[in-house]
């Protein structure tokens, strides 16, 4: 398997609640598959989520950005990602006539997590907080993905994974994202959003930052300008970077054409790369 062919797109967002964008969407990751590229689709599925939460009366609390998730919720969200959001993907993309398979970071050993530790300052005080079943990656192994792709299958992965023990554990789905992006030495990771990419000025759509290296992503990060979903974005494009993806991008999944553009090598969105490469 050439690794220079490989697409990890990181999906979620209004994008996966609007049948037409979505059907749209997909329609271009047949695309990228017609052009000879090999495509691993990662999502969440936060809406959702909250939907079967809400159902099950399961009160949703987030903490520094992270959905709480205690024992009693677990099942609830396993199924919601799994069943609800997975399956409908995988039956969509096999509509369209590709070979999908459904999996999680609990297959083949594929993601290994560890339980999420997370604490913050408050009053000059630092704070710890229990996430519940909130993991971080702490080891990929992408063995299943490779055979995958070098049978044509289109891989569809939710962000769900155990630790060495079996303890089930919910991830951020863009750090997720971005761990497997970086392990697959994937030739772009494309996170799809609400916004056109990384603005300069969140309230003006005008001020799209086109480029970032590394270097210049982490200084972003630190002056405090990025905010909100923006962040596990952003991180996870970092993370993808430094451990083998060859660039990153952030695009519009509102405006599916733009996947279509990334194939015409146009300049869309932020893209990210090595402190000595430029797009």
């Amino acid at each position: 398997m050439n690794n220079e062919s490989i697409y990890l797109i990181k999906y979620g967002g209004n994008a996966m609640t609007h049948p037409e964008l979505k059907r749209s969407i997909l329609q271009q990751l047949c695309q990228f598959r017609a052009q000879g590229h090999s495509v691993v689709l990662v999502h969440g599925g936060g809406p959702f989520i909250q939907a079967a939460l809400d159902k099950a009366s399961i009160a949703s609390t987030f903490i520094g950005g992270h959905r709480k998730t205690p024992a009693e919720a677990l099942d609830t969200i396993e199924t919601a990602l799994k069943i609800t959001v997975n399956a409908d993907l995988v039956r969509e993309l096999q509509a369209l006539g590709v070979n999908a398979v459904g999996l999680s970071g609990q297959d083949g050993q594929l993601v290994t997590a560890r339980k999420r530790q997370y604490r913050e300052s408050v009053n000059g005080e630092w704070v710890h907080h229990d996430l519940g079943h909130v993991g971080d990656v702490t080891e990929v192994n992408p063995r299943l993905i490779h055979t995958l792709l070098s049978g044509d299958f289109l891989p569809v992965i939710t962000c769900l994974a155990n630790d060495k023990q079996g303890q089930r554990y919910n991830i951020n789905a863009d750090l997720f994202a971005g761990h497997l992006a970086g392990a697959l030495q994937v030739r772009e990771f494309l996170v799809l959003t609400d916004v056109d990419g990384l603005l300069a000025d969140r309230h003006d759509p005008q001020s799209l930052i086109r480029h970032l290296n590394v270097s210049e992503l982490i200084t972003q990060q630190k002056s405090g300008r990025i905010q909100g979903g923006m962040i596990p974005k952003l991180e996870a494009c970092a993370v993808a970077l430094e451990t083998g993806a060859r660039r990153a991008r952030i695009i519009n999944g509102t405006r599916p054409e733009q996947l279509q553009q990334v194939l015409n090598h146009a300049t869309i969105g932020t893209q990210i790369t090595h402190a000595n490469l430029h797009p």
